[in-house]
């Protein structure tokens, strides 16, 4: 038997969804699309606007398994690396790191990444605060199971001086970002004292008995490879104790007064330590 929709009906139907389509489309600008590679995908996202600044994000999804890597990627591995010269109205872009895990690199070593899904926060700086802004980038980047993939992507998404769905997913993206810090400060977690003797760094760290803690180093320039901290055992109670060589050093480079930065991560928090080296 034929079915007759009557007229009105089918009026109202495709009033109710016109009515829906400019939300619809107010949320899509918030995201770009997704740019697939075989086995991950990256977009770009985009936050409410704070003040003169906008505050963004780059969005990773890998398979099952598949991992991609830190600003310091560890024992091996490749960090990201972005390019926004080709965007509207920006004077600059800041990448921000949300704590990393740490990962058997299959070589015996060991590396730092993330794996599943991550957001890097964006904070964009326009060149002129009243006019529109797109943010353009391509990235290049590299995705690990048992092999290693480079992948290289695009994306392209305009800012809107309104408020944004991503919000929230920006918002716990900041939140795992490692909090500044200084040695010293009384916190549950932190770091008590770093001292050098010879070509060795001692750490000491204060936590609580029960939480699982990681500690990464990183030397003044992208060309120091330190090597990973390890924890000494036994523990000097109440604190636990690491150690990491001067190794790695680009040539005829010094340890005397370079400055590092240590990354302590917790259970559900994380900080970041500037030191000079004595």
């Amino acid at each position: 038997m034929e079915a007759i929709v009557p007229f009105r009906p089918a009026l109202g139907f495709a009033a109710l969804l016109l009515a829906s389509m400019p939300n619809s489309i107010a949320r899509a600008q918030d995201t770009s699309a997704w740019a697939q590679d075989a086995h991950s995908a990256i977009r770009l996202i985009a936050g409410s606007r704070s003040g003169a600044m906008f505050l963004g994000g780059v969005a990773f999804r890998l398979e099952p398994g598949w991992k991609t890597y830190w600003r310091t990627p560890g024992d091996s591995g490749v960090p990201p690396r972005f390019d926004f010269s080709k965007s509207d109205n920006v004077e600059a872009v800041t990448v921000l790191w949300p704590a990393p895990q740490s990962f058997p690199d299959g070589a015996g070593g060991t590396s730092f990444g993330y794996k599943n899904q991550v957001v890097l926060p964006l904070r964009i700086v326009p060149k002129s605060p009243d006019k529109p802004v797109t943010l353009r980038m391509t990235i290049s980047y590299a995705v690990c199971d048992k092999l290693c993939v480079p992948v290289e992507a695009e994306a392209e998404l305009p800012f809107q001086s309104v408020a944004s769905t991503e919000d929230g997913a920006l918002s716990a993206a900041l939140n795992a970002v490692p909090k500044p810090a200084n040695v010293g400060d009384p916190n549950p977690l932190t770091i008590r004292d770093v001292r050098r003797d010879g070509m060795q760094v001692i750490v000491d760290v204060a936590a609580p008995e029960d939480e699982d803690i990681h500690l990464y180093v990183e030397g003044p320039t992208p060309d120091w490879a330190l090597p990973t901290p390890k924890r000494l055992q036994p523990d000097a109670p109440p604190l636990r104790r690491f150690t990491f060589q001067l190794e790695g050093l680009p040539p005829d480079t010094r340890p005397e007064g370079a400055a590092l930065k240590l990354t302590l991560v917790g259970a559900n928090r994380s900080y970041e330590f500037n030191v000079n080296l004595d």
